[in-house]
């Protein structure tokens, strides 16, 4: 059971904190945290591209010249996709590139994530942030003192937190809920607090 100390958001030590094994030390699944990453960008994509068809390009209802005797292939509009400004031949349409990931695979994509995040010493566990006004300089001085680049803080709702900390670069502010696994790997460092911890574990705790 991976034990990591427990501090206080002037990153001084005040206790210790237990992590579930069956949450924060299972086996890293590389190939199952590529595809689940690689489905949460695809659900990203906004898959708005268009073009017109010949059907739908404006003009192009009279034939562009007599059937025969010009020398020419015959053509019936001018509209057709070998003549400029003519429609798009097999273009792309509006679709969703969302695909369907079962939610065990998102949860053990997640168990692996931060499994890695914590054999490499790359997890901060702070036993609360408590900020008594929205301050972005408050809280800029609170993370200086963790001397940590490129981190992602995971806190239950907090809105001083995630109000003073969203103009902070490399800095960003995730609810429990909103954890996911393209952040855990873009982030070097993971801090959360106690109370996400125990949220953390009981979203994500194998029973049985």
């Amino acid at each position: 059971m991976p034990t990591l100390d427990l501090l206080s958001q002037d990153n001084k030590k005040v206790g210790t904190i237990d992590l579930r094994e069956d949450v924060f030390a299972v086996d890293v699944n590389i190939p199952l945290v590529h595809q689940v990453i690689k489905a949460q960008l695809a659900g990203r994509r906004q898959g708005t591209a268009k073009t017109k068809t010949k059907a739908e390009v404006r003009g192009g209802g009279r034939k562009p010249f007599k059937q025969k005797g010009t020398g020419n292939a015959r053509q019936g509009s001018s509209r057709s996709p070998l003549h400029p400004g003519g429609g798009q031949s097999f273009g792309p349409l509006p679709r969703s590139y969302e695909q369907a990931t079962p939610k065990e695979m998102m949860r053990g994509a997640l168990r692996s994530a931060l499994s890695d995040r914590v054999k490499s010493s790359r997890v901060l566990v702070v036993d609360e942030f408590n900020l008594k006004e929205i301050k972005t300089k408050a809280f800029s001085e609170i993370v200086g003192k963790f001397q940590l680049d490129q981190v992602l803080i995971v806190d239950d709702k907090n809105t001083n937190l995630e109000l003073s900390g969203r103009n902070i670069p490399r800095v960003k502010i995730l609810r429990t809920e909103g954890l996911n696994v393209y952040d855990v790997v873009r982030h070097e460092w993971v801090v959360m607090t106690k109370r996400a911890v125990q949220a953390i574990e009981a979203r994500l705790g194998q029973t049985g």
